[in-house]
C-alpha cells in the first residue's frame, strides 16, 4: 500500500499532491471503464482543487442545504473530475462507485445526473445546457435574496461553473451570456478549460473568436489565468468572488479563462485529441503516473490529502454551523415560508381563484391560460416567468408586479428577448436551483428551438411548465414556418413530458393546475383563436388525461377522439351523425394523452371502447401517432403537410378540417366499415 504517499508534504506542495489526487482518480476510473474522457479532468484539477478546497461553500452530509454555493460541470464529459470531488469532500459516493464509472446502476453515470448523484445539481451533457442552467441559478438566486431581505444572508451563494471549449461554440452559451450580462448575475462565476483542443483536433479548425472580448460585449468582468498556477488561480478566483460579494450595485458575471493543457502530464497525448475521449491505454497511464511521480497502484488516495480534505470538510461544518445561528434567528414565520418555497407543493395552489367562463361563451385558450395566471400569481408567490419576446401573444405578462432587472431583482416577469434555446435552460436551471416555480412561453412551432431544454427538463423531471401558444395552422396568415404541425407529436415521444391540449377555459385551468401539482414538466399548448366553452357531464374527466364529453344513442357505432379547438368540430358531426343518421355516436376529448395512458385500463377502455370498431382521431396536426387510439383500421383526419399563409377559416376549409368536410369524410369511412 503507498497510502503514506506524500506525508512530507506541505504548503503548496500539498495542495498539488491533492490535485494530481483528482487527477489520478479521474485518469484510473476511465481505465477501469475502458471508456470515458480523461483529458479534461487531467487538466483542470488544479482549478477545480482550489475552487473547492478555497472557495465553494457545501455540506456534503446535506447536500441538498439552502446555504449551499451551486457548483456546475458544464463539461459534463469531465464527470470523473466530479466524481473525484464528491468522493474526497466527503460526499455518499465511495470509492467502490468510482471503481464502477459507467457501468449499469452506478452512481457514475458517463455524464452527471441530477437526482442520481449526490451533489450533483444538474444533468449535463449537451454542451452549454450546464452554462445555462447555472445563469437560471445565478437568476433565481438573486431574485429570493431580493424577495426575502430578512432571510438575505441565508439565501445569497454563488454559483460557480466549469465550461469548456465546446461549451462556448454552442450559440446556447452566448444566448445565456447576453441575458446574464444583461441582468447583471454578479454572482456568477465561470471558470472556462482553455485548452484549445476539441473533439477534431485544435480548437482553431473552426473557432478563432476572441472569447474574452465577446464575454466583455455582453457585459461580463474577464479574466485569465495559467490554469497550473495555484498562485495565479487563487488571484483570478479571489478577484472574481470580491466582485461576486459587492454589495454596491452593479456588478457583473466573470469569466475566468483557465489555460490548461488538456491531458497534463500524459507523455505523448497530453495537448492532443487523442486525450479528449478516450482511455489512455495501459502504456499512457503508467507513464502519467510515472511523471508525476505517483504510484502505479489504482485509485490511490494518500493519507495526506484525506487530512488535507478533512480540514475542509471542518471548515465546511463550522460554515454550516453558522448559517443555522442565522437561519435559526429568522422570525418563525419567515423561516416557515422559505420552506415553504422550497417544498415539493406549490405554496398557495389550494386558495387559487381560478377563472370560469359559461357555456357557449367563446375564449381563446391563451387568453384563458393569461387569466388563470393572473390567478395563479396572486395565491401562489413563488411563481415566477416570461416569454421570449411573445408575451403580448402568449398572454405570459404577470400584472401588477415589475420586471426582474438589476434595479428590482424581487421582479417576477423574466424578460428573455429572442432566446428560446436559453429560456428553456435558465428555466430549468431556476427550477433545479429551488424555491421557485418557473414557466416560459413562446409559439408551439419554436419549440424547436427549446426542445434541447425541454427534454432534459423531462429527463430531470424539472417542474417547468411550458406556456406555447397559436398550437396550430389556425395561426393563420403567418403562414407554414409558424404554423406547427408535427410538433405535438414530436414532444409526445419526449419520455416524462406530460403536454396537454386544452379544448376551453375549463381544461386550460385543469391544465394549469396539474402542472403546478406535478413535479415534472408540462406543455400547455394553447389556440390563437376563439373556442367556446364546453358542457360536460364530467367536471373531473379533464384531469384524467381524457374523458366522454358527449354522446347519443347506445353503443357507441362510432367514437370521435380530438384535442383542443377540434373538440368542436368533433362534437358538431357527432351530433349530426346522430341527428341526421341515426348513428350512436361519442365524443372523447383528450387533452393529455401521458394522463390518460397513466388511468387504469378499464378506465381507459371505458372512454374508448375497444370492441368498437369506428374510431376517428381528429387533430390539427400531423395523424402519425393517432393510430394508438384509432388502431390500424380508424379513420386519421388531420394535416400531414405544412400549412398555407392564409385567414385560419380558409384553411380550415384547405385541410378538411372545418365540420362538413369532416362530416363526409366520417360518413364514407363509416358506409365501409359498418
Amino acid at each position: 500500500m503507498s497510502a503514506d504517499f506524500g506525508s512530507d508534504r506541505q504548503g503548496d506542495d500539498l495542495e498539488r499532491l491533492c490535485a494530481d489526487a483528482l487527477r489520478v482518480l479521474a485518469m484510473d476510473q476511465v481505465e477501469a471503464a475502458d471508456s470515458g474522457h480523461p483529458g479534461m479532468p487531467m487538466g483542470m484539477a488544479d482549478v477545480a482543487h482550489v475552487l473547492w478546497s478555497e472557495h465553494l461553500r457545501l455540506d456534503p452530509r446535506d447536500p441538498a442545504w439552502l446555504g449551499r454555493d451551486r457548483f456546475v460541470l458544464s463539461a459534463g464529459h469531465g464527470s470523473a473530475l466530479l466524481y473525484a470531488l464528491l468522493h474526497l469532500s466527503g460526499h455518499d459516493l465511495p470509492m467502490s462507485e468510482l471503481q464502477r464509472f459507467r457501468q449499469l446502476d452506478s452512481k457514475t453515470p458517463g455524464h452527471p445526473e441530477v437526482g442520481h448523484t449526490p451533489g450533483v445539481e444538474t444533468t449535463t451533457g449537451p454542451l452549454g445546457q450546464g452554462f445555462a442552467n447555472a445563469v437560471g441559478m445565478a437568476l433565481a438566486e438573486r431574485h429570493l435574496v431580493g424577495r426575502w431581505p430578512q432571510a438575505a444572508d441565508a439565501l445569497a451563494h454563488r454559483t460557480f461553473v466549469i465550461c469548456g471549449d465546446g461549451d462556448l461554440m454552442e450559440g446556447l452559451s452566448a444566448e445565456a451570456a447576453s441575458l446574464a450580462g444583461h441582468l447583471e448575475l454578479h454572482r456568477l462565476i465561470v471558470l472556462w478549460d482553455d485548452n484549445g483542443i476539441s473533439i477534431d483536433g485544435p480548437t482553431t479548425l473552426a473557432f478563432g473568436e476572441d472569447v474574452l472580448t465577446r464575454f466583455a460585449g455582453h457585459g461580463w468582468r474577464t479574466d485569465r489565468c495559467d490554469g497550473h498556477d495555484l498562485a495565479d488561480i487563487r488571484r483570478a478566483l479571489a478577484a472574481a468572488v470580491a466582485e461576486a460579494e459587492r454589495r454596491d450595485g452593479g456588478g457583473k458575471p466573470t469569466l475566468i479563462a483557465c489555460k490548461t493543457t488538456i491531458g497534463k502530464f500524459a507523455p505523448t497525448k497530453a495537448g492532443t485529441a487523442d486525450v479528449h475521449g478516450s482511455p489512455l491505454g495501459k502504456a499512457e497511464l503508467a507513464a502519467a503516473k510515472a511523471a508525476m511521480g505517483w504510484p502505479q497502484e489504482p485509485f490511490l488516495v494518500p493519507d495526506a490529502v484525506r487530512l488535507r480534505w478533512g480540514a475542509r470538510k471542518a471548515a465546511w461544518s463550522e460554515a454550516r454551523a453558522a448559517w443555522d445561528r442565522a437561519w435559526d434567528a429568522l422570525p418563525a414565520a419567515a423561516a416557515k415560508e422559505v420552506q415553504a418555497w422550497f417544498g415539493p407543493a406549490a405554496p398557495g395552489l389550494a386558495a387559487v381563484a381560478w377563472p370560469s367562463l359559461p357555456a357557449g361563451k367563446a375564449d381563446a385558450t391563451r387568453n384563458a391560460s393569461g387569466k388563470a395566471l393572473q390567478a395563479l400569481a396572486a395565491a401562489v408567490p413563488n411563481l415566477v416567468g416570461g416569454s421570449a419576446d411573445l408575451s403580448p401573444s402568449n398572454k405570459t405578462l404577470l400584472k401588477g408586479t415589475p420586471d426582474f432587472s438589476p434595479g428590482d431583482y424581487a421582479g417576477r416577469n423574466l424578460r428573455f428577448g429572442v432566446r428560446e434555446h436559453a429560456m428553456g435552460a435558465i428555466l430549468n436551471g431556476i427550477a433545479l436551483h429551488g424555491g421557485l416555480i418557473p414557466y416560459g412561453g413562446t409559439f408551439l412551432t419554436f419549440t424547436d428551438y427549446a426542445r434541447p431544454a425541454m427534454r432534459l427538463s423531462a429527463l430531470m423531471g424539472t417542474r417547468v411548465v411550458w406556456v406555447m401558444t397559436h398550437d396550430s395552422i389556425y395561426l393563420g396568415e403567418d403562414g407554414p414556418t409558424h404554423q406547427p404541425v408535427e410538433h405535438l407529436m414530436a414532444l409526445r415521444v419526449i419520455p416524462g413530458l406530460r403536454v396537454f391540449r386544452p379544448a376551453d377555459t375549463a381544461e386550460t385551468v385543469v391544465g394549469w393546475r396539474l402542472a403546478l401539482e406535478h413535479r415534472g414538466p408540462t406543455v400547455l399548448a394553447l389556440t390563437r383563436q376563439n373556442v367556446p366553452e364546453l358542457e360536460r357531464a364530467d367536471p373531473d374527466g379533464p384531469a384524467r388525461g381524457g374523458y366522454v364529453l358527449w354522446e347519443a344513442g347506445d353503443g357507441p357505432q362510432v367514437v370521435l377522439i380530438a384535442t383542443g379547438s377540434e373538440v368542436h368540430v368533433a362534437l358538431a358531426v357527432a351530433r349530426a351523425l346522430h341527428a341526421e343518421d341515426g348513428r350512436a355516436a361519442r365524443v372523447v376529448s383528450l387533452p393529455c394523452w401521458e394522463l390518460f395512458e397513466a388511468q387504469p385500463l378499464a378506465w381507459r377502455e371505458q372512454v374508448i371502447p375497444p370492441r368498437c370498431g369506428a374510431r376517428v382521431s381528429l387533430e390539427a396536426g400531423v395523424t402519425f401517432g393517432w393510430e394508438r387510439y384509432t388502431g390500424e383500421l380508424g379513420l386519421r383526419i388531420g394535416v400531414d403537410a405544412f400549412g398555407a399563409s392564409a385567414p385560419a377559416e380558409h384553411l380550415a376549409v384547405r385541410y378538411g378540417l372545418d365540420a362538413p368536410s369532416v362530416l363526409a369524410r366520417v360518413r364514407a369511412y363509416l358506409a365501409e366499415t359498418l
